[in-house]
């Protein structure tokens, strides 16, 4: 199969963006890149490795010591918004990518897309508004507050949502002032990829992002415990987000995790039911249900707890399941691996 042809790329996912540059890894492993609704082999992404990891940080030092360090605030902001109505205009694609690596039905895809699109708005709007303070002090004294960019930053992404939270995370490191060192989930590398590919034709300076696709034991690990790094974000599970703590806690680096939970959904007596059985439903099978806020627990007062469980039985059997480019209700899980996980519950 033609990944090329069949997936509409136009970057190349066997390599890293390092630099502004598209690079192989040094290596030259791939790792193979599945489609979970069919199980086929539909391209291959690169499997970085702790050099490339290295030559990524390099790389965001040089862009911290050169243009992308000296630009001013207001300047950032017009970058990021641009490559937010890039993204905007790509959606499609976006969608697509997402649904053919993550089995993501295209509307929920679609919707993620347009949510990335929207962080990088938000973040461009507000990179010439976060302001210091001048506290009151002695007389002869000024005491001032200053927010300045830690400098180079990691950012560990998961499969499940990873438009959106590069977005969320990226967005606001680079609204900072901030070069990021991005690895993808190796399950879910494309739109990650093609984030970077936007943000360079936005007019990004070389090195303010690089991505680094790879084994989170490998180029993940070498990440978190890189003494050139400044900050890490990491969302994933609860295990290992423990092990990022630890690799940066050697260096006394700050750490920003998110980790797994259950968010529980409650019904009261006096709820209304046609609204709110929408919610109830779909908060559990969203993204084939693999979101850490998935609505895994539904509390239900006993006077409606009936009706609550019909009507939602009555909508669970509607649901339609398929591939993800049906565009139906559900799609398949991320991969085959997964689906263990989630059968072995």
């Amino acid at each position: 199969m033609n990944a090329t042809t069949d997936l509409d790329l136009w970057f190349d996912p066997a390599c890293c963006f390092i630099g502004g540059k598209w690079v192989k890894p040094n290596g030259q492993d791939t790792l193979p890149l599945e489609n979970p609704s069919t199980g086929e082999t539909i391209g291959a992404i690169a499997r970085g490795r702790a050099d490339d990891i290295d030559r990524a940080v390099v790389a965001a030092r040089a862009a911290m010591a050169g243009e992308w360090g000296r630009m001013p605030a207001f300047e950032r902001g017009r970058i990021l918004t641009r490559i937010g109505a890039k993204v905007a205009e790509r959606v499609e694609q976006l969608a697509k990518l997402e649904a053919l690596d993550v089995g993501k039905p295209l509307k929920q895809a679609r919707a993620d897309a347009l949510a990335l699109a929207r962080y990088l708005e938000f973040y461009g709007g507000a990179c010439d508004k976060i302001l210091g303070e001048t506290l009151p002090y002695q007389e002869g004294y000024t005491v001032y507050t200053l927010r300045e960019p830690h400098g180079v930053t990691g950012h560990i992404v998961p499969w499940n949502y990873p438009m959106q939270i590069v977005g969320r995370s990226v967005g606001g490191a680079l609204a900072m002032g901030n070069a990021c060192v991005l690895k993808p989930a190796e399950e879910a590398c494309l739109t990650a990829i093609a984030f970077a590919a936007i943000c360079a034709e936005a007019g990004l300076p070389a090195g303010a992002l690089n991505v680094v696709p790879g084994l989170g034991e490998e180029a993940g690990a070498a990440l978190t415990a890189h003494p050139q790094v400044n900050h890490i974000s990491f969302t994933g599970s609860v295990g290992v987000g423990t092990l990022v703590q630890q690799a940066a806690a050697k260096n006394v680096v700050p750490v920003t995790l998110e980790l797994g939970g259950k968010s529980p959904q409650i019904v009261f007596a006096d709820a209304d039911l046609d609204r709110a059985l929408p919610f109830l439903v779909n908060a559990g099978i969203q993204n084939a249900g693999q979101t850490c806020s998935a609505s895994s627990r539904i509390l239900v007062a006993r006077g409606v707890h009936d009706d609550v469980l019909a009507r939602m039985a009555e909508r669970y059997s509607a649901l339609k399941v398929g591939p993800a480019l049906a565009d139906l209700d559900v799609g398949p899980m991320v991969s085959e691996r997964q689906k263990h996980v989630v059968g072995g519950f």
